[in-house]
């Protein structure tokens, strides 16, 4: 579909897409979401926490939400969404990608933007143990990226995946690393090499022969982070590698179920390459909506509900 107009136009102090994203992730809290733990295990030994909220009366619909980097099921964009859904007839599961749980994963792997399968054994486990009908996906921002990589890999999608959006994505992994490291966004970047590194000296502790002092020294920026770490520990030869395999962008032309992405243009964290406009104009289930505004992962909304948490329901409601 060619892009989707919108109508997103917040108050003034909000078109600043950087007061937006901190109001967003520092200062924005959500009330009155109640949700339970379930931990599921993986092929691979590990675990994954995943946190429940429901709606008012039994539901035959599911979301699932996915959190961005260094963040989890706690935070406000997903128990914000969560809330909107659980009011309007659907059940949340959000999922704690591995070691963001407040516990450590068992494994020296992690998660990162390309890990599918994660999603995939979560599916696979509501499929198998649940008795849910319609199954929706929402991502933000590295979720985002792997709720897109995932719909249009090489695989079949269930019958019971419905619809998905994916809000605030880095659709080209190596474009926004690079917006990440510019000064505009310095404070932000060293926020998360901090949480980032912080992981990974605990980490080191379970397994001294596979990351030495000097590795963890010689980080200086996230894409020393993601050679030193992140390509290791997940089988790429260098971020490089990492960046090129995990970018969601590649993937877009074979989504075959109706998908919105939400990247506004005054997200720091996104550049040129991640605005998919040529992949939504020749797909006819991807649709893709820039407002001006909105910052990263902010999109400021009147009663503490985002633009984008009333454009979802609307969108998957409409399905």
């Amino acid at each position: 579909m060619p892009l989707v107009a919108s109508n997103y136009n917040p108050p003034i102090l909000f078109k600043n897409g950087h007061l937006s994203t901190i109001y967003s992730g520092i200062f924005r809290k959500i009330d009155g979401v109640v949700q339970e733990r379930e931990r599921i295990t993986l092929s691979d030994t590990d675990f994954l926490d995943l946190d429940w909220s429901f709606a008012t009366q039994k539901s035959d619909k599911v979301i699932i939400l996915i959190h961005g980097l260094e963040g989890s099921a706690q935070r406000p964009y997903i128990t914000g969404s969560a809330k909107v859904f659980n009011q309007n007839g659907y059940d949340a599961c959000a999922i704690n990608l591995r070691s963001c749980s407040g516990v450590p994963n068992y494994l020296f792997r992690s998660y990162h933007s390309g890990a599918t399968e994660d999603l995939e054994a979560v599916i696979d486990h509501l499929l198998k143990n649940k008795s849910y009908t319609e199954i929706f996906i929402k991502g933000f921002s590295l979720g985002g990226n792997l709720t897109l990589k995932y719909l249009g890999e090489e695989r079949i999608i269930p019958k019971e995946i419905k619809g998905a959006v994916a809000v605030s994505v880095p659709c080209d992994l190596h474009s926004s690393l690079k917006q990440l490291l510019r000064p505009k966004n310095a404070l932000y970047a060293a926020r998360f090499k901090k949480h980032l590194v912080e992981k990974l000296q605990s980490k080191q502790k379970l397994f001294p022969d596979k990351i030495s002092d000097q590795d963890i020294n010689s980080i200086k920026t996230l894409k020393d982070f993601d050679d030193i770490y992140t390509s290791r520990a997940h089988g790429f030869t260098d971020a490089i590698d990492y960046y090129t395999q995990s970018s969601c962008r590649q993937f877009l032309p074979s989504i075959n179920i109706p998908t919105l992405i939400i990247n506004s243009k005054n997200d720091s964290f996104l550049g040129p390459e991640c605005y998919p406009y040529a992949e939504a104009k020749n797909n006819e289930k991807l649709f893709l909506e820039t407002p001006n505004f909105g910052g990263h992962v902010g999109f400021y909304g009147v009663k503490n509900t985002t633009y984008t948490e009333k454009r979802c329901l609307n969108f998957l409601n409409e399905l």
